[in-house]
């Protein structure tokens, strides 16, 4: 005997119901078509003891519209934009639809395949947290699917964007180890010069009055966040802190820094940025500067349902979240 489940249909519902699938419809698509208060309780009756569940891809076309959106992710083993496709879906979810997600991190043919795979769906249109090269923004706009950005460092010329103030959110890092007395500050983070975390970091020591510390470039990952730590502690008596410009290399960094017997935040403290739950977690647990993910999710996903197509750009402030890795600035 065949153990699967065959898959119920609205001719099965409509068979226990004892009525046609046309009324079975009208229920369920919430069709202003008169039907009795007692047929709707029959048909209601029937798809609560049948589970059935509606096919979205059938309400999309009965409705003349899609029940997905798109959303593209840099690396979603970055903790960062798991929380962000987190936010996404549940945002979504509000809003009756889901979310088809493609990792940028395993993608990126020369021709774009696999974003004109992505736009091949039917699709209410498509939330951007990568920069696009523009073969792929070609094959999005001719296809017509609406998009929007969020996670970018500056506006998005002709769409729609949200993102963090990552400008000042850095100087929050930088003027919150100033005011614990710190003037040997180093920077920890991604070479591009797209990336406006450096910058900011530079503008608030500058304003300070204190020279610029250290440089580390490395990528955004716990391995970069490693290697460039171990760097840093060959320069321990150049560095009294550091901000390093996402919490994965900064919990990259705070392994490289135990390993090398420094005391964090005894000998350096360390802020990072994002504000990640995994923040609270590290040893000791990291001082960060939060982004308003599930706020730029919510508002990203409402433009996209709304239908405006105004290149609108907001930026939202950041907040600091002061854990154990920072203290005072050592003597001497």
């Amino acid at each position: 005997m065949d153990s699967r489940r065959r898959t119920v249909t609205r001719a099965d519902v409509a068979r226990l119901a004892g009525l046609s699938t046309a009324v079975v419809s009208y229920v369920l698509s919430g069709s202003d078509r008169p039907v009795s208060e007692a047929s709707r309780a029959r048909v209601l009756a029937a798809v609560e003891a049948l589970g059935y569940r509606p096919n979205a891809a059938a309400q999309a076309l009965s409705r003349g519209r899609s029940t997905m959106i798109g959303f593209i992710v840099p690396d979603q083993r970055n903790p960062f934009f798991a929380e962000m496709m987190s936010a996404i879906d549940g945002a979504a979810q509000a809003h009756d639809l889901m979310v088809l997600t493609l990792n940028a991190h395993e993608r990126r043919s020369a021709d774009g395949d696999e974003i004109a795979g992505l736009t091949s769906q039917q699709l209410e249109g498509i939330i951007s947290a990568d920069t696009l090269t523009p073969q792929e923004l070609t094959i999005i706009e001719r296809n017509r699917i609406p998009l929007v950005y969020v996670n970018q460092f500056s506006a998005r010329p002709g769409h729609p964007t949200f993102s963090t103030d990552y400008i000042a959110g850095s100087r929050l890092a930088v003027e919150h180890l100033l005011s614990l007395g710190h003037r040997r500050i180093a920077f920890v983070g991604n070479e591009s010069h797209l990336d406006t975390r450096e910058a900011g970091w530079r503008r608030a020591l500058s304003d300070a009055g204190v020279p610029a510390g250290p440089v580390f470039h490395s990528d955004y990952s716990l391995k970069g966040g490693y290697e460039a730590g171990l760097q840093l502690a060959d320069h321990r008596d150049a560095v009294s802190a550091v901000f390093a410009a996402s919490d994965q290399v900064a919990t990259g960094l705070l392994t490289a820094l135990h390993e090398r017997g420094i005391d964090i935040p005894g000998e350096i403290s360390v802020v990072g940025f994002d504000g990640t739950p995994e923040a609270a977690y590290t040893w000791p647990a990291l001082t960060s500067v939060s982004q308003p993910v599930h706020e730029m999710a919510h508002d990203a996903v409402a433009l996209l349902v709304s239908g405006d197509p105004s290149p609108i750009f907001r930026d939202y402030p950041a907040e600091l979240v002061v854990r154990a890795s920072t203290g005072p600035a050592r003597a001497g």
